[in-house]
């Protein structure tokens, strides 16, 4: 019997976006050096007029969704792909033997920890960075338009673009997607083991007293500057995209001062961690923290014990984006392979592993038939009322201010 799943609710997504803006053209554009410095079917190959790629992850074509209203265009490409992207944030096979079976590719992929990294990455590289796909976030892809980071794509290579929701689409940090289409989204929470810590939390206040409580030094943070804010200023009822001095002194004051010497990691993807019993709490995305649950019980641990929480008052909302980085070596595959993963069943395929919504259209359908058994679908697909919780970063005044917090942050803890 297929699960009952709880979908996000259309007009909660757009009036979440809606409360999210992009880069404040001029007003952080100086400070924006200073983020750069203080960072460190058949899957046979077919012609490029397109091919059906019918067949779902378990090898069976899909009767419904495979005569559906979709595209399925096929590019082939051929050489080396250089994808720079969020850690383990792609099923195996499609960064692997099939991208390799199926467009004649063979992909490299590198990881980065937040996307000021990325950015200096790139920025530092100057359009030599060896990258043909980089998965940026939302608010930051407007910066890397203006300092040339990303190119624009060949729509025509493209075609099954039209297979995302159009709620996914057009969104304010490149409303014509130009630059960039959809990966997936999802929001930000912690996961904790009640074998050590025996009280329901329910809270960022409830994470930060543990943190500084019965799991002192075995707390894991994600790293990354907002999301270390958002911690905090949620936790407080403060807009995690404040500007106010007094609220981003009294932020640096408590983090170095009162929280810092409790952290034992800043660690952007715990799963792996968490298996190995490194950390009792650790603040997630969602997708990390649900492959967290298969590798506690691949290491021989107890799932069971572990509970996720998607932080309350309020939380973040994200989406990431593939891009195509200025001077990539092959661009011709970054759009093959782009163009591939927009295939319903590709994508669901990657949804299956990352544990994140892929934003494809009629995504109830998609999962019905082509993963009827798909394990912790809450922990991928929200609740209207949870989705109205959630807010976008904006890229303001403050970015260069959490940098430099977190550092300081990272040094009194011996990080």
């Amino acid at each position: 019997m297929t699960k009952e799943l709880r979908m996000l609710a259309p007009e909660s997504f757009r009036e979440a976006l809606s409360r999210r803006a992009f880069l404040k053209v001029g007003t952080v554009a100086a400070g924006l050096a200073v983020v750069v410095v203080a960072c460190g079917g058949s899957d046979s190959p077919s012609d490029t007029t397109g091919a059906s790629d019918t067949t779902a992850p378990g090898g069976t074509a899909p009767s419904g969704v495979a005569s559906g209203d979709w595209s399925r265009v096929i590019n082939q490409a051929s050489g080396t792909l250089a994808m720079y992207t969020w850690g383990d944030y792609d099923d195996p096979e499609l960064v692997g033997a099939l991208a390799d079976k199926t467009l004649g590719i063979t992909m490299k992929v590198d990881y980065f920890a937040s996307n000021e990294d990325l950015i200096t990455k790139l920025a530092t590289a100057g359009g030599s960075s060896g990258f043909d796909i980089v998965v940026p976030t939302g608010p930051y892809i407007p910066q890397m338009i203006d300092k040339d980071l990303i190119q624009k794509f060949d729509k025509s290579l493209l075609p099954n673009m039209v297979n995302v929701d159009p709620l996914y689409l057009s969104q304010a940090w490149d409303t014509t997607n130009d630059y960039s289409v959809c990966k997936n989204w999802g929001s930000t929470g912690f996961f904790y083991d009640t074998s050590k810590i025996s009280r329901e939390l329910t809270s960022w206040q409830d994470f930060i007293d543990v943190c500084m409580g019965e799991a002192s030094g075995q707390c894991s943070v994600i790293d990354a500057a907002p999301n270390v804010a958002g911690m905090y200023f949620w936790s407080k009822g403060i807009d995690w995209n404040t500007e106010d001095k007094a609220d981003l002194d009294a932020y640096e004051k408590f983090m170095v001062d009162e929280f810092a010497s409790h952290i034992k990691a800043f660690d952007s993807y715990p799963s792996t961690k968490l298996a190995e019993g490194a950390y009792s709490i650790a603040m997630a995305w969602n997708g990390d923290a649900r492959q967290a649950y298969v590798r506690i019980k691949e290491a021989g641990g107890t799932p069971e014990n572990w509970k996720w929480v998607l932080g309350t008052p309020d939380t973040e909302l994200w989406m990431d984006n593939f891009c195509i980085a200025q001077g990539a070596p092959n661009v011709e595959a970054a759009h093959a392979w782009i163009n591939w993963i927009l295939i319903p069943e590709r994508s669901v395929q990657d949804l299956q592993y990352h544990g994140y919504n892929t934003g494809m259209k009629n995504m109830p359908a998609l999962i019905a038939e082509i993963a009827p058994d798909l394990e912790k679908g809450d922990m991928i697909f929200f609740k209207d009322a949870e989705v109205k919780t959630m807010h976008t970063q904006i890229l303001n005044t403050s970015i260069d201010r959490l940098v430099d917090i977190l550092n300081k942050v990272k040094a009194k803890a011996g990080g």
